[in-house]
């Protein structure tokens, strides 16, 4: 599959008042055109200011590695000047913001929010054209009664439908790449399922590719063809998702998986969850920066960063263990030569 975007040994620190944040460590990946493909893990992983990386919305204390490259469309945005983002901003790439309601001006009228976006790229369109655009949007994204969703204001709406206006607004300009950074984190189940389907949906039509970024493996396993799995500002494993939940090849993944709630598990017993922390990116580990949290962990775990271990394309993990000369005690990946 052609990549629309690859992106190519990103580093993104945050210089503070505490030290250097080390958010993402030279990670590596593409997403083909038309696939959709998700970056899961937890909190400060550094999902959210990869896709901030990738569109350079990131404040001034943030600073991108002269040697990290994020090519689109054959251009290194890592390079373009103010003006050129500008013009692939919202037109060929657009983002999806987890609260829609801070994303949204609660002065101004809905509609006239949505004609902003297609006015700074399309502005031969009259007032009546940029109009019947937004009321088209409204209808493609299932928004009931557009003409008199079209005057309301943000409040007026609930939060799945105020989802839906910042998906129309995405969709406005009809982009190549679609990033939705966490967007049903917020709502609830129900809301979800509505608001995936519908990404879903408008991708099938429109041929676009999308980023997704969440903490739920569930969510990823509705949507996704491929998934990322962060952690400590690294990629720990990559992989297609029937792949991912049943063969995963990373203790971090294996942890992800376990905390995921089931239906059949016993309704009395406690969560499974990962015990400890994640680590401070201001002093990030020399090794594997999972390996404190690991059960399985040896020394060289936490003195050395393991290289990444291929299984086809699409298909690598992060992991000594997964090392041919790694011993089988105590190795879920090596389970048969332990018995």
């Amino acid at each position: 599959m052609e990549p629309i975007l690859t992106v190519k040994n990103l580093k993104t620190t945050f210089h503070t008042s505490s030290g250097a944040v080390q958010a993402v460590r030279g990670i590596s990946f593409d997403v083909g055109k038309g696939e959709i493909v998700g970056i899961v893990g937890e909190s400060g992983s550094g999902k959210s200011v990869t896709s901030m990386s990738i569109l350079r919305l990131l404040p001034s204390t943030a600073e991108i590695d002269q040697e990290s490259a994020v090519v689109f469309e054959g251009s290194d945005l890592t390079h373009l000047s103010v003006n050129q983002l500008r013009a692939i901003r919202g037109q060929k790439i657009a983002m999806v913001f987890q609260d829609p309601m801070s994303s949204l001006n609660p002065l101004i009228r809905v509609g006239k929010q949505v004609e902003e976006m297609l006015k700074i790229h399309h502005k031969e369109l009259s007032k009546a054209q940029l109009r019947e655009r937004v009321l088209e949007l409204f209808r493609q994204v299932r928004i009931p009664e557009p003409e008199k969703r079209y005057n309301e204001f943000p409040h007026q709406f609930s939060g799945g439908m105020r989802q839906r206006v910042m998906i129309a607004m995405a969709l406005a300009n009809k982009p190549d790449l679609l990033i939705a950074d966490e967007p049903t984190t917020a709502l609830d189940v129900t809301i979800q399922d509505q608001i995936l389907k519908q990404l879903r949906t408008l991708q099938q039509e429109s041929g676009a590719s999308i980023i997704f970024i969440t903490h739920d493996l569930g969510v990823v396993a509705e949507l996704c063809q491929r998934v990322l799995v962060m952690y400590g500002g690294l990629i720990m494993e990559e992989a297609p998702i029937d792949e991912l939940f049943e063969d995963p090849k990373h203790p971090y993944t294996l942890g992800l998986l376990a905390s995921v709630p089931s239906l059949r598990q016993d309704k009395q017993g406690r969560l499974t969850s990962i015990p400890g922390s994640p680590p401070d990116m201001t002093k990030p580990p020399e090794g594997c920066p999972f390996a404190p949290r690991c059960p399985y962990a040896r020394q060289i775990c936490a003195q050395e960063r393991p290289p990444y271990v291929s299984f086809g394309e699409h298909r690598r993990s992060m992991c000594w263990l997964l090392q041919p000369d790694a011993p089988a005690e105590n190795n879920p990946f090596r389970k048969e030569a332990a018995k």
